[in-house]
């Protein structure tokens, strides 16, 4: 039964027969019997078929739901009885928006000198992608905004509050001030991120706030991208201060702090909403909460 459920999640993430068998290594004929076979246990109609894959039915969402929870029960399973027998090992996949990866070393390094035998793998991606991978059990955690936008049924870990700068040259436009307001943010052509990634709509959102229509020279889904063209000091661009303090920019670059209206928000860990959590996870949480007052600092 675990196995056909492990099938029902790739069908749900690939969307497709034959990406989601070969995901999964097997042939599509054996993808396309054992969700029948699912369908006849359960008495109904799991996918909308057609001539290729048009979705779930009402009854398929539903048994998705069930599916991620007796998988990831299963898997937690088997995890925490191989640590009583090996210790903690194994990977812990985590997703992270963007202008929090540089944070992610401030977790993962204390806990690998507790756990050595425990690998690491780091996906950068759209708070919304990571609500996506952590619902589809893609992913063991992640690192993204825990109250601005709904982050539906996961647990928080509050990590640290993100406010704002204004990164310029100092012989830029108001790059010899001690702070600026939203409003003077907006008379400076800008590079930032892409209108998916939740920081840009942050930053959107400050400055219509005080009547201003964001238009950036610039925009990628890279922070990399955006650091190159600051680091510069020919280009400006709103970043959240711990990153710019992680990204270490050099006498060209001042970072000014962005007051007038006041924004902070507040970024932390989210984990999956089940107990018990794996060994992994549970380590993972712990060595979060233990440095979370590291971090405001």
């Amino acid at each position: 039964m675990i196995d056909k459920l492990e099938l029902l999640l790739a069908l749900a993430k690939e969307r497709h027969f034959g990406r989601a068998a070969e995901a999964c290594g097997v042939t599509q004929p054996t993808m396309s019997t054992s969700i029948k076979q699912l369908e006849e246990f359960l008495g109904v109609m799991l996918v909308q078929r057609g001539s290729r894959f048009q979705g779930f039915t009402p009854e398929g969402e539903r048994a998705l739901d069930w599916a991620r929870r007796i998988v990831g029960d299963a898997r937690a399973m088997r995890q925490e009885i191989n640590a009583l027998r090996e210790g903690l090992s194994g990977e812990i996949a985590i997703a992270a928006i963007p202008t929090a990866l540089g944070m992610l070393a401030s977790l993962t390094t204390p806990f690998r000198a507790r756990h050595p035998n425990v690998r690491f793998r780091i996906i950068s991606s759209t708070s919304i992608t990571a609500l996506a991978l952590l619902e589809n059990l893609e992913v063991d955690a992640a690192l993204s905004y825990i109250e601005n936008e709904p982050i539906g049924r996961v647990r928080t870990v509050p990590l640290y509050n993100e406010s704002y700068r204004l990164l310029t040259s100092p012989d830029g436009m108001f790059g010899d001030r001690a702070e600026v307001t939203w409003k003077e943010v907006g008379q400076v052509p800008l590079c930032l991120l892409t209108p998916d990634m939740q920081n840009r709509r942050i930053i959107d959102r400050a400055l219509k706030s005080v009547g201003v229509e964001p238009t950036p020279t610039l925009t990628s889904n890279s922070i990399i991208v955006l650091y190159t063209h600051v680091k510069t000091g020919r280009w400006a661009s709103v970043m959240p201060a711990k990153l710019a303090e992680t990204l270490g920019f050099s006498d060209a670059v001042r970072a000014i702090p962005i007051v007038d209206p006041p924004v902070s928000y507040n970024v932390g860990l989210l984990i999956p909403q089940r107990e018990p959590l794996t060994p992994q996870i549970a380590a993972l949480v712990q060595v979060a909460r233990e440095v979370a007052p590291t971090l405001e600092t």
